[in-house]
């Protein structure tokens, strides 16, 4: 029996059943019913195809990677022939093709542990323990009669060394083997973009114990042992010497910040930070100490593959002394000592650390796109919702922006979007960081109900299981600002996910409580204005590089009446009013088409485009399709609108179902939108109404919430709710249908 190397369960092999994912393997079978089904491999591209990638997983199995299982574009992919990928396996089928799947881990270091998949063996070994045997057979091969000699030659060298390594600061106290033939135990250091396997080859001493200590302690520990004493008395004398030179040492260590170690290398000093990370090793436990200036990974170590301080966990707020050193260019900390904090002194650490975070996180004050009266309104509000997206990413935390599947929605997303990823690239190493830690999904009307919030919160929940990953922050702009989002926001709630709300309509007080932070012209009694316009506002406080290439969204996102100032603004850009519109035809057209399951891609080169001489190239062809497809369907409608007249006011009534195309461009909502705009001079309202949902467009001042409370009253059987205010929409039981219109009628005619 073994232990895994992550939780320290006893194990057949050195990784258990939870913790098997966050593990890579290399392959060392020869057939594909070799590999095991869930687990992450180590391979090499082979070739390319259109519809995916070969790859070769160890000297004899090769699987395809399908471009449906990559969350990018095949094109996209900087991979070449040979080079070196992580992929998973997710089915061996029966005639011996391997289906791949992608790993968003594409570097050896994302990885816990390097294990090795040998089916002769039975069971998962250490990479290390595999290299270490070769090696050990390979001494083995060499050994002569004369072990004696050799012996009491090693302890004459290792005292050399110990002489010729206080000459040296960088330099690491290597052990050499005794007589018995069994290497002394080294500690790895910890580094920051190395790999275990590195750190474990960088031992350089115990816990608690200096280079010039461990020497002088090896070198009177192979002494001992070639008199014939007590390896016992050894250890206790050496415990005693390190005992007595701690205590004498404690109040001397200068408390150091981590930005501050690179003037300390060399140099025992005293840490005060959070621990934010914890991995075993097949050599030391690597703690990630946190501060108010960075994070370094701290080494300890009492034995190898065991844990040190085991009662040590990640968010605890620790003291720690080490000496600093630097290994392979990169600054680390060899633990001598490691306290967990408690009450006033966690306190102020934790309260110092947050105080800093909020400090960095802060953006300066506000400086609007252009000159804009709602913005300098909510100045305050934008500021913290830019804060709270920030900290997010500096604290690892990933953002999920949840917008309206609508042309304002994805406009708005995506300057978020826009703003983000270059501050989540600056933050981690890894190549897919991108897409691992900023996502943007659309929302049908707008509404985080409890499907939305089941979906996120189950995904969520097993990201942190299986990857230790922090629960994301949501942003959700152009959507979740009314009381029918509640129930979603109260699940994200009971886990405790953070949450901001950036929406153009008035927002309900509810909807204030439940969420971290709101951005809406309805909380400050400002004009009103578009969720792209506030969106891209908070986007240039979250990144002030990305300003410029926001300056034309406010002014498309308006289907009319856009503010002079944002027109200017694109204009500058490069985006006349002909590019303006359409821009906004071509996001309206393919956000229905990316209704479900957005592609970043498509939106990006949309919006962005780079092209600068033709900004209107790819999404004029598109608006072209749009404008086509909206004419045809409003001309067919327009024809078979039912004019009423109730209580001295003219309502128009069309009938969705029977006069518009389901499921196809324009839905319903965008259909009802342009007809509105184009018979708003005739009638006082507009009703589309399908089986089981009715739409109200009105330029009155109407409170759809109120309306449906009325009908609701007056139809008690109907199952009359709101189903979107942003869409204006109101859902009811089909068999209710005529009731509920009639009824509708009668009270929209006393609201406008």
């Amino acid at each position: 029996m073994g232990s895994c190397i992550i939780c320290g369960t006893s194990v057949e092999g050195r990784i258990c059943d939870l913790h098997e994912e966050d593990a890579v393997f290399e392959f060392r079978g020869t057939s594909p019913d070799q590999l095991s089904v869930g687990r992450y491999y180590r391979g090499s591209v082979d070739g390319f195809a259109e519809f995916g990638v070969f790859v070769d997983i160890g000297d004899s199995v090769t699987g395809l990677l399908h471009r449906s299982e990559l969350d990018r574009r095949l094109d996209s992919l900087d991979w070449d022939s040979g080079d070196e990928v992580f992929v998973q396996v997710k089915n061996v089928r029966d005639n011996g093709n391997v289906d791949l799947g992608w790993s968003i881990r594409q570097a050896e270091r994302e990885f816990r542990g390097v294990l090795v998949d040998d089916p002769e063996i039975g069971h998962s070994t250490l990479l290390e323990e595999e290299s270490e045997a070769d090696s050990g057979n390979a001494d083995a091969d060499g050994e002569s009669a004369d072990a004696t000699e050799e012996s009491a030659d090693a302890t004459e060298e290792s005292a050399d060394a110990t002489e010729e390594s206080a000459d040296d600061d960088s330099a690491s106290v290597d052990i050499d083997e005794t007589t018995n033939g069994e290497g002394a135990a080294t500690a790895a250091g910890a580094v920051s973009q190395t790999g275990d396997a590195d750190r474990v080859d960088d031992a350089g001493g115990s816990v608690g114990a200096t280079d010039d200590e461990a020497a002088e302690t090896a070198t009177e520990t192979i002494e001992e042992a070639s008199a014939g004493g007590s390896a016992a008395v050894v250890e206790e004398q050496a415990a005693e010497a390190e005992a007595q030179d701690a205590a004498s040492d404690d109040a001397d260590l200068p408390t150091v910040t981590v930005g501050s170690l690179e003037d300390h290398v060399g140099d025992d000093v005293r840490l005060e930070g959070e621990v934010v990370g914890v991995r075993q090793t097949s050599g030391p436990t690597v703690f990630e100490l946190h501060d108010e200036t960075g994070t370094v990974d701290c080494a300890a170590f009492v034995e190898a593959g065991v844990r040190a301080y085991p009662d040590v966990e990640e968010t605890d707020f620790v003291r720690l002394d080490g000496e600093v050193r630097r290994r392979r260019g990169e600054i680390q900390v060899e633990t001598e000592d490691l306290t967990v904090l408690a009450d006033e002194e966690r306190d102020a650490v934790e309260q110092r650390l947050a105080d800093a975070l909020d400090d960095e996180a802060r953006p300066d004050a506000v400086d609007p796109l252009a000159e804009d009266s709602t913005v300098e309104a909510l100045a305050d509000d934008l500021v913290e919702a830019a804060t709270h997206i920030r900290k997010a990413v500096l604290t690892d935390r990933p953002v999920i922006v949840r917008h309206a599947n609508t042309a304002d929605g994805y406009l708005a997303g995506s300057a978020l979007e826009r703003a983000t990823l270059p501050l989540v690239a600056d933050q981690h190493r890894r190549s897919d960081a991108q897409y691992h830690y900023f996502d943007r999904r659309p929302l049908e009307g707008g509404v985080y109900d409890m499907d939305d919030a089941t979906k996120d919160t189950t995904t969520m929940l097993d990201n942190r299981a299986r990857h230790d990953e922090a629960l994301p922050l949501f942003v959700f702009v152009a959507a979740g600002g009314t009381r029918e989002s509640l129930d979603g926001f109260e699940l994200l709630n009971v886990y405790g996910a953070p949450t901001v709300v950036v929406d153009d309509i008035e927002v309900d007080g509810a909807v204030t409580d439940a969420v971290d932070a709101v951005v809406s012209p309805s909380l400050a009694d400002a004009p009103e204005t578009s969720a792209t316009t506030l969106a891209a506002n908070v986007a240039a406080h979250v990144n002030d590089d990305v300003r410029d290439d926001l300056r034309h969204l406010p002014a498309v996102s308006f289907w009319e009446d856009a503010p002079e100032a944002y027109l200017d603004a694109a204009d500058e850009a490069g985006y006349d009013a002909a590019a303006v519109s359409q821009l906004r035809e071509a996001v309206a057209l393919e956000a229905h088409y990316q209704s479900y399951e957005d592609k970043r891609e498509l939106i990006t080169d949309l919006v962005f485009g780079d092209d600068e001489d033709d900004v209107g190239g790819l999404a004029g062809h598109i608006a072209e399709q749009f404008r086509e497809k909206v004419d045809t369907e409003v001309g067919t409608a327009r024809a078979n609108l039912d004019y009423q007249t109730v209580e001295g006011h003219d309502i128009a009534v069309l009938d969705t179902d029977a006069f518009s195309h389901q499921y196809e461009f324009p839905p319903e909502t965008l259909l009802l939108d342009e007809l509105h705009r184009e018979i708003r001079e005739d009638v006082d309202a507009l009703v589309g109404v399908a089986t089981d949902t009715l739409y109200v467009r009105t330029d009155a001042d109407a409170d759809l919430h109120e309306l449906v409370d009325t009908v609701a009253g007056e139809v008690p059987e109907g199952g009359v709710a709101t189903r979107s205010v942003r869409e204006g929409s109101v859902r009811y039981l089909a068999g209710e249908r005529s009731a509920v219109l009639e009824a509708t009628l009668r009270v929209l005619a006393t609201e406008v």
